[in-house]
């Protein structure tokens, strides 16, 4: 179990710090967001499991040879308010601090859950007392603003769609169904459920740089599948030429207070969703992104095996 241990740490290491970084510096995810989302939630998920799994395994060697016969001693002395022979502090360091980071970013997606929905929900009547339905558009409100802003709101049952009327002004009505088919696309394929658990992450581990550029990562990735969805209903150009206006109307007016990100169309996300969407190499190769399917399999599959292998293995 201690070699696993060590095993454990080194794959977690490379997980917080080369593989995120070189992942989040290569233009492939650009051609494949789908599947590069996938990557990066076995990169979380894996790294996580690693970092947990290396201070577990370490901190129950005195307790037996593998996880669960570890685990089985550890209650029983526990219970028993004894150390067998042979442990160190450094190992009950590493057991404890084991289970303080296993409670700590659990509590932490519930508090970035509990804190999102509250905020949603104020949001809602926010945008309930300042917005009015646009009959011809359902589960659409527009709000008065000039500055150009699009977002879905997501809910319980239904999600709102929220225009302003400075999209309206500036948009004509293809450009205006692009932006509707991207904002609808967030909430059919439960984005904000993705990026609701970096967000937690980055916030458990504010401290850890890795963490916000993953996030940032997955945000970008998250933009560029809606407007795979908005390209099915508009030609590309017209997707582009929305995004375009968006941009350049964003840096002249004022964002509406108390909004989400407008279209997340300003600046560099802007240039990067237009660079991908008029790139004339099209989608990633279909062995390509089995590939990367693949390593994202096998990210999380190997910390599982070198956790529960040992226990077989006697």
């Amino acid at each position: 179990m201690l070699l696993a241990s060590f095993a454990l740490a080194a794959l977690a290491v490379a997980l917080a710090w080369p593989v995120p970084i070189l992942l989040a510096a290569a233009r492939w995810p650009d051609r494949a967001p789908g599947t590069a989302l996938v990557v990066w939630q076995s990169i979380a998920l894996a790294g996580g499991l690693s970092m947990i799994g290396a201070m577990l395994t370490f901190g129950l060697v005195p307790f037996g040879d593998d996880l669960v016969h570890g685990l089985q001693g550890f209650l029983a002395r526990l219970v028993g308010g004894t150390l067998p022979n042979g442990a160190q502090f450094v190992q009950t360091f590493a057991l404890s601090g084991a289970i303080l980071l296993g409670v700590h970013l659990l509590l932490s997606l519930v508090t970035t859950f509990a804190k999102t929905q509250r905020l949603r929900r104020r949001h809602r009547q926010l945008v309930t007392l300042l917005s009015d339905p646009m009959p011809e558009r359902p589960h659409t409100r527009l709000i008065d603003h000039a500055a150009p802003v699009a977002y879905c709101l997501p809910g319980t049952t239904r999600s709102v769609t929220v225009l302003s009327a400075g999209l309206i002004g500036l948009l004509d009505e293809e450009q205006l169904r692009a932006v509707i088919a991207h904002e609808t696309a967030h909430a059919s394929q439960r984005h904000y459920l993705v990026l609701l658990s970096f967000r937690a992450w980055r916030g458990a581990l504010s401290w850890f740089p890795i963490a916000t550029r993953a996030h940032e990562a997955v945000a970008m990735l998250v933009e560029m599948l809606a407007d795979d969805q908005a390209r099915r209903q508009v030609p590309d150009a017209t997707l582009v030429r929305s995004i375009a206006l968006v941009a350049t109307e964003l840096v002249d007016s004022q964002p509406a207070p108390a909004l989400e990100s407008p279209l997340a169309a300003s600046g560099p996300t802007a240039s990067r969703r237009i660079a991908r969407l008029t790139d004339p190499r099209g989608p990633l190769p279909a062995a390509a992104r089995a590939l990367a399917i693949a390593c994202a399999v096998a990210l999380i599959a190997v910390p599982t095996v070198l956790l529960v292998t040992p226990a077989f293995a006697g």
